[in-house]
This record gives structure tokens, C-alpha cells and sequence, in this order.
């Protein structure tokens, strides 16, 4: 929003200067986004006239001149190349040390083909009013008594430019009024009166009919459209004072009927439009538009309508977009005679889904769709048959109104004691009651009423469809007062220590971070959407049930039952691209049905190619091997071990999903019912499902499974130290196929608690001389005495314990 200094001072009486104003808009929410003061780059440029203008001695299209600059003092002499500068021209003269804005360059005496320049005539473009630079300002002969005067003062250049940023809630500042009366409540100065208006009613009807023609659900589209006829009028170009202010703020002057248009919607935030009425065809309504309707717009371009679309129409074709943009067709020229003025008030929301159809962005639109005063309807239409009438002449009809303006203000029961409450600031009744007057509210009972700890009834203005409730009044009461007012309190604190934040699994996701980033692994964000054919290959049979309502894209229609298939497919994004080692992992939510209890915590991790965690790639000693399902498996149990699992109690089974490999796969469970992670390498089947290369091997953690946090003491025991030597002892036993190294693993270890501190397999052989469907498991078992060295009996001892137990927990023979 942009307006001058001076439109803005027809309607706020103030002394405030410049700065005072910026420092005021911005505080009470209009934030200044620039200010152009003239003065700044003007001000130092005096009117001058040319004394004599005699050829340069040494080049042609020189001139040097004499130039009087001031009354009564000997002219100055300046060389100028301007084709027009000529003796008794009467322009613009800019003295040495000046700054020209147009070339960015400072002027110094110094000599031009050798006769020193004293000073320079100027262009327009030099003084960045236009970018005419074909020769000199060349004012009127008027101006022959400002000579030496200030160019900015004589010629009424001297009006800042000021530009606030609206906000999408404030319609009411999309008018200079609008600004003036925030600045007047803000005590920046004293709202002027509404300008009296002349004898604007006719002594005869409108002959152009106006009609609303809307079904019953979208008659809010247009409630009201009023016009006045206006007949012999002469349509010329608009006086200086409506040109320059409109032209300051970046219009393009046409013409008074079309200017006049502009200018009451700049003014007062109200749009209006101005047909030629002897182009127009019976009734003037306001109606939906119809499929296959079309109209040339005044920006010359051909619009599609539809039956959504709020139209202006006469009985043989449609005008113009209601609120949004008026037609060529019906435009006014310089040959208009009579009009016809429409002043209506239009559906913010149907205006602007016009406008996004369309494509169209207009002042008009801009308003519309914030929500226009509906009760200056008839007061707008007054005003602009007013300007039409001073600037064109012409004969007004009696206005003629179809439909009502709808009710914009409400009443809303307002207690004082939520200002404090709401801000904390104390605002006395009698200033709260001046700020809400002084932005057109309405106090039953007038000011007084309105007292400490007491309740009144407050009427908004119906300028303001953003005041709905007690809420609403308290900002605008704190807004003017000022936020800067409001005081800034610290946070209570119960004690000095600061207590913790996170919570148990923000802390285990932040440790899982930790540990994968740790082994090698890079964090990756996918998109929680995959295709409905992942989502199957995932174990959801019922895809429907997790299907979006509204997809982004039809690869992106279903939510995710897993991780793994983003993962897979980033993997593989970066093994297109030359990363053939791709190791990522990421922490989400994944989801196995529309219930709450269907939304899981995952940890998911996969490695591709050779990105093993400790080396990967090709090496001079050889290549390094492919990802198997050990290594997945070693990331999955790092997690688990620092998120406190005991990895010597859990269970590994084979019964992995279906998308890892059935024989280089696990699953690890805390009991037969709890399953804390998968693990292995994926299905060949569901690699080329998702396109992936082998080899790829993935594992997933449940952190929701996982049991809850025990807590420790405050106190922390004493740490415990072993001075002695642990030994180890190796055992080969010989077992049926069938029975798994975990299990003689468990045995071993629970054969004496106390001494045994490790279990390992080291060594595993099937052969015929075993015998058929038998292997042999070798196991390193570790004791580690406490008090004191163990002797050869005890060790004969544990050994016995642990032959006992493996032959007792799987029927295995120690190997001869």
C-alpha cells in the first residue's frame, strides 16, 4: 500500500514529522517498507533560467550558457548539450557538488572542451522523474518568478512516498482513511470529518436497469449493487494534483472517468467501475456466470468463464468479473458522453477462487477478497458521482440499489480486565475507551460506561471483519498502546536446577542416532508415502486402508508400513548417481493400520554394494567383501546393547518377514511374543520389486517394543575391578543339523553364572565323517575369576558344568 504524505494529511490533521509517523505505523502493526522522499535527492535543485545561449567555441553540439540562478545575482556560466536549451528558457539547475540521482555522479568544476562548467541543466531522467533525456526541463513561463527557489517546493514535487506492507486481516488500510485513523487512536494527530459532498441525486431514475439474478445458494455472491447514471459528461484528462499522487504511487493516469476509479479505491479501500452507458444492452445484473462465456478484459486479454464465477452481465453478453476486472467491450474513451458508476459489494472468498482461476491480480481482486466496508456501498457510489461531476460535469440520476448491504458489525460483550490478563499491561477504562472510539467502535453507553472490572457491549465497525471477539478488542486496544509496552517476564522456575526435557524416547532416538552414525552410517528423511505395490511387498494385504484420501502422486499414494522401501530406493538413487556403498539409516514412524496402535517407532537401516561398517570398497590387498546378513545384524544388536538390552538374554529366530531372505535372516525377541528387531538380507524378489541392485541387506528396530527405562539410584555403586587373568577354554561339540549355534551358546553361558563372562563360536564343520545330518560347533568359553586364581580342579569343574548343559539342552556329544 502506497500513498503521499499529502493525500495522507487530507484526512489526519498532524504536525508529526516524517520519522515520527514511521516510527508510529510500524509499532502499531503497518510496518513501513520504504519511504521516498524527494527532498533527499531534489532538494538541493533550484528553478533557473538561461540568460543567453551562445554556440561552444570549440564543439558543435556544445552550447555555453549563461544562467541566472538566482534575482539580482550575476548569471553563472554552464555548458550544456541539451538540443533545446535556448535563451529565456526557464529549467532546472543543479549547483557544483550536487549529486545527480540519474547518473549517480557528483558534480566538480572542471572544463568541457575548455570553458569550465559551473553547474549543469538537468533532464527529467537525470532527476529520475521519467527517462525523457532528449534535452532539459523546460518549464511553463509562470515559473519565471521562482527562479532560485527550490524545483521540489515550486512545483509541488516536495510530498514523500510512503509504502506500508497489510496485512491479509487490516482491508480497512487498504485505504489512506483507514491508515489515518489507526495513526489518530495511535495520538498521532486528529481524524478529519468525512468531506461534505455536492447535490449528487438526480431529479431522474436510472434508465439503465439493475438486476440480481442468483439461486438461492449463491446469493451472498453479490448482496448489493448500486449505480447512478450520469449524462452529458466530458471525459478529459484528470487535473495535476490527481495525477501526481497517482502517479506517485505507481498508476497509470488514463483518464478522469478512469482515474477517478483508481482514486477512490487508493482513498477508501473501495473499488469501483465506470461503464460507457451507451454501450450497454438493457439490465445490468449481477449473476453466475455460464460455461462457454467469454469476454475481452480491459489488460486485453480473453477470459473463460464458469458457472462458479460472480459476472457482471447485460442481456447480450457478460462485462466484466465482479470485484475483479471490468471488459474492453464496455470501456469508457475520450468520446464517452454518459455512464453509468457501480458501486457493489462482492464475496471475498467466491473472488478470490475467481481470481486464482483466472490468473488475474488486480487492485480491485486485492480488496475484494480481504473484505471491502459492505456499508459504503451507497457513501463510495456518493463520493465517486461527486468527483465525476467535478471533473467531467455532466447530470446525476437518482441512484438505483438492488439487494441490501449485509450486516459487517457485531456486538460483543467486552471486559476490561482481559486486557491485563491477556497482555499484562494496565490500560486505564478512559484510554481503552478512547482507542476503541477512535477506531470506530461503539460503547453502549458512550465511554464512560466503561469501567474497571466491569463488562459493556462494543459494536465493531463494519470496516473491521477481522474483530470477532473479546480477544480481538484487547489487541486492538495493546496494539495501539503498543507492544513495546508489554512487559517482559521470565519463565517461572521451580528451582535453580534445570530439569530435564526429554523424554525416555527422545533420549533412546537421540542414542540411536549416536550408534548408527557411529558405525558408518549416514541419516536420511524419506517421504512417509510409497506406491500401493511397495506397501503389498511390505506385508500389507489390505492396502485401502492406509491409502491417502488426496495423494500427492500416484507414487505417493499409501502410507508406510516400513522404512525400508525409502531407504532401498534412496540407496539405490545414490548408486545411479556413483555412491555404490551406500549405507543410510533413519528414525520415523511407520505404519501397519489406520489405529492408533498401528503407528510404530522405527530405526531402519540398510547397506548395499560393499558398505560394510569397517571397510568397503576396493583395496590393493583385495576387494572388500559384499554386505551379508552378519553385518546388519551387528548394527541392529549395537542399538539394542546401548539402549540397555542384554544381547546374551535375547532370542534370535529365523522367522524373518517375507521381504528378507528365509535363510539370511532373524528376527531378535525379548520372550517368544516381543519382537525388538528384523535383520538380514533382502528377498530377491523384493529387490526387483523396488528396482534395487543386490546385494542389500537391511535391519529394522521397534523402539516401542522396547521395555520401559529403569531408574537407577542416584547414588552409583563403586566400581568393581578384576586384577586376575581370565582363562578360556575351548569345546567342540557335535549336534544334529537342526539345532542352532544361540542355543548352545544360552547353555554354555548359564552352566556357572558367576565364572563364565563370554561364550563365542569360533568354528563350525559339517562332513561325512560326522555322519549325515550332524555338524560340529567349537565354542571359546571365557572364566574370569574374582577373589582369587582358579585351580585346575575348579576349571575341570565348569568344564563338566558346561559339557553338562549343552549335552542336556541339545543332545550334543563333545567331539573325540
Amino acid at each position: 500500500m502506497k500513498f503521499t504524505l499529502s493525500w495522507l494529511k487530507d484526512h489526519l490533521d498532524t504536525d508529526a514529522t516524517l520519522e515520527e509517523m514511521e516510527r508510529v505505523l510500524s509499532l502499531i502493526g503497518l510496518e513501513v517498507e520504504a519511504i521516498e522522499n524527494p527532498a533527499e535527492k531534489l532538494g538541493g535543485f533550484t528553478i533557473a533560467r538561461i540568460v543567453e545561449a551562445a554556440k561552444h567555441p570549440d564543439a558543435d553540439r556544445l552550447k555555453v550558457c549563461q544562467v541566472e540562478i538566482a534575482p539580482g545575482e550575476k548569471p553563472v556560466e554552464v555548458v550544456c548539450g541539451a538540443p533545446n536549451a535556448k535563451t529565456g528558457l526557464i529549467g532546472v539547475f543543479a549547483p557544483l557538488g550536487a549529486y545527480i540521482p540519474g547518473t549517480g555522479l557528483t558534480l566538480e568544476k572542471r572544463p568541457v572542451r575548455g570553458v569550465v562548467s559551473n553547474g549543469m541543466l538537468l533532464s527529467e531522467r537525470e532527476m529520475e522523474l521519467s527517462d525523457a533525456h532528449d534535452g532539459i526541463v523546460e518549464l511553463d513561463s509562470s515559473y519565471a518568478e521562482a527562479i532560485g527557489q527550490p524545483y521540489i517546493d515550486v512545483t509541488g514535487a516536495n510530498d514523500p512516498i510512503i509504502e506500508i506492507a497489510i496485512t491479509p486481516n487490516r482491508p480497512d488500510c487498504t485505504g489512506v482513511r483507514g491508515v489515518a485513523r489507526d495513526l489518530a487512536a495511535a495520538g498521532l494527530g486528529t481524524l478529519k470529518p468525512e468531506p461534505k459532498l455536492g447535490s449528487v441525486d438526480g431529479d431522474y431514475d436510472c434508465p439503465v436497469p439493475i438486476a440480481l439474478e442468483f439461486p438461492d445458494h449463491a446469493a451472498d455472491a453479490c448482496p448489493i449493487f448500486a449505480g447512478r447514471y450520469i449524462r452529458g459528461v466530458q471525459n478529459g484528462a484528470s487535473p495535476d494534483w490527481m495525477k501526481k499522487r497517482l502517479e506517485a504511487v505507481g498508476q497509470k493516469t488514463i483518464s478522469a472517468l478512469v482515474d477517478m476509479t483508481n482514486y477512490v479505491s487508493i482513498d477508501r479501500g473501495r473499488p469501483l467501475h465506470v461503464y460507457d452507458a451507451d454501450k450497454l444492452h438493457g439490465t445490468i445484473s449481477a449473476r453466475l456466470g455460464a460455461i462457454g462465456e467469454h469476454f475481452l478484459a480491459l489488460d486485453s486479454k480473453t477470459y473463460d468463464v464458469d458457472d462458479g464465477m460472480c459476472v457482471i452481465a447485460d442481456d447480450i453478453a457478460v462485462l466484466g468479473l465482479g470485484g475483479i476486472i471490468g471488459g474492453d467491450e464496455s470501456s469508457c474513451t475520450p468520446e464517452t458522453t454518459n455512464v453509468l458508476i457501480e458501486c457493489a459489494y462482492f464475496d471475498p472468498l467466491r473472488i478470490a477462487i475467481t481470481g486464482r482461476k483466472c490468473g488475474v491480480s488486480t487492485d480491485a481482486r486485492y480488496r475484494f477478497e480481504r473484505g471491502v466496508d459492505p456499508e459504503f456501498v451507497e457513501p463510495g457510489l456518493d463520493l465517486a458521482t461527486d468527483l465525476v461531476l467535478k471533473l467531467c460535469g455532466g447530470e446525476p440520476s437518482r441512484a438505483k440499489i438492488a439487494g441490501a448491504a449485509p450486516d459487517g458489525k457485531r456486538t460483543v460483550a467486552f471486559d476490561l480486565a482481559r486486557v491485563e490478563k491477556l497482555t499484562g499491561v494496565a490500560v486505564p477504562p478512559k484510554r481503552a475507551a478512547e482507542i476503541l472510539t477512535a477506531i470506530g467502535c461503539e460503547i453502549e453507553g458512550g465511554p464512560s460506561a466503561l469501567k474497571t472490572g466491569t463488562s459493556v457491549s462494543v459494536t465493531t465497525p463494519s470496516w473491521r471483519p477481522d474483530m470477532h471477539g473479546t480477544a480481538d478488542l484487547v489487541e486492538e486496544v495493546i496494539r495501539i498502546v503498543g507492544l513495546d509496552n508489554v512487559p517482559a517476564v521470565p519463565m517461572p522456575r521451580p528451582n535453580d536446577t534445570t530439569k530435564a526435557v526429554l523424554t525416555d524416547q527422545q533420549k533412546r532416538a537421540r542414542r540411536t542416532r549416536r550408534v548408527l552414525a557411529s558405525r558408518g552410517l549416514v541419516e536420511a528423511i524419506t517421504w512417509s508415502f510409497i506406491p500401493e505395490q511397495q506397501a503389498a511387498a511390505f506385508g500389507i494385504d489390505d492396502t485401502d486402508s492406509l491409502s491417502l484420501s488426496n495423494p500427492i502422486s500416484i507414487e505417493l499414494s499409501t502410507m508406510r508400513p516400513s522404512l525400508l522401501p525409502g531407504l532401498l530406493s534412496a540407496a539405490q538413487r545414490n548408486k545411479n548417481r556413483g555412491f555404490a556403498d551406500a549405507c543410510l539409516f533413519e528414525l520415523g514412524q511407520a505404519y501397519r493400520d489406520p489405529t492408533q496402535t498401528g503407528q510404530q517407532l522405527l530405526a531402519s537401516g540398510v547397506r548395499i554394494g560393499t558398505g560394510k561398517a569397517a571397510e568397503r570398497g576396493r583395496h590393493w590387498s583385495g576387494n572388500a567383501n559384499a554386505v551379508d546378513v552378519f553385518d546388519v545384524k551387528e548394527d541392529a544388536a549395537a542399538v539394542l546393547a546401548a539402549l540397555g538390552i542384554d544381547m546374551a538374554t535375547v532370542q534370535i529366530t529365523r522367522d524373518a518377514p517375507s521381504w528378507y531372505h528365509p535363510g539370511k535372516s532373524g528376527v531378535i525377541r525379548r520372550g517368544p511374543k516381543v519382537v525388538l528387531a528384523t535383520f538380514g538380507e533382502l528377498h530377491p524378489q523384493t529387490l526387483k520389486d523396488l528396482d534395487v541392485d543386490a546385494p542389500a541387506a537391511a535391519f529394522e528396530i521397534d523402539l516401542g517394543s522396547l521395555p520401559p527405562v529403569k531408574r537407577s539410584a542416584r547414588a552409583r555403586p563403586a566400581m568393581e575391578t578384576v586384577d586376575l587373568l581370565p582363562v578360556r577354554r575351548d569345546f567342540a561339540f557335535t549336534v544334529t543339523a537342526d539345532v542352532d549355534a544361540g542355543t548352545v551358546v544360552r547353555a554354555a553361558r548359564g552352566a556357572d553364572k558367576a565364572l563364565i563372562s563370554h561364550v563365542q563360536v569360533f568354528d563350525v564343520f559339517e562332513g561325512a565323517s560326522l555322519g549325515d545330518g550332524r555338524k560340529s560347533l567349537a565354542i571359546e568359553v571365557t572364566l574370569q575369576p574374582t577373589g582369587a586364581t582358579l585351580t585346575d580342579g575348579q576349571i575341570e569343574a565348569v568344564s563338566q558344568k558346561v559339557i553338562a548343559a549343552v549335552a542336556k539342552a541339545t543332545g550334543a556329544e563333545i567331539r573325540g
